[in-house]
């Protein structure tokens, strides 16, 4: 028999920032957590990462299978923390792992904020 235990399914703690853009014009707070997405991705590591992380199978992805991205371990660390900072991924511990997923609300939202809305 097995030991293994099944964790409960955490709730997204992530919400979708705004609005399309060509909806109507962001609030200031909008504008604040929309330019941390932008600025997080702003940079060819941590967009990597976070392609890896979105395109990785499941879902997820071990921090041991993402960070073969040209750059120090102590480097991949901290755009990953930038990632989370910016709602962009969220982390759970696994004994010694760090596992990373994005969350759909997350990519459906990125998506939206970048779609022109239909004319009515």
């Amino acid at each position: 028999m097995s030991n293994m235990k099944t964790l409960p399914l955490l709730e997204p703690t992530v919400e979708p920032c705004c609005s399309p853009l060509a909806e109507r014009p962001l609030t200031a707070e909008e504008a604040e957590r929309t330019a941390l997405m932008f600025k997080a991705l702003g940079d060819p590591v941590p967009l990597r990462l976070f392609s890896a992380v979105a395109s990785h199978e499941g879902g997820e992805a071990c921090v041991c299978d993402i960070s073969d991205v040209g750059v120090s371990q102590p480097t991949v660390s901290h755009h990953l923390k930038k990632l989370k900072e910016a709602g962009l991924l969220s982390s759970e511990r696994r004994g010694t792992w760090v596992y990373y997923r994005v969350e759909p609300a997350v990519l459906a939202a990125m998506g939206a904020l970048l779609t022109k809305t239909a004319a009515a």
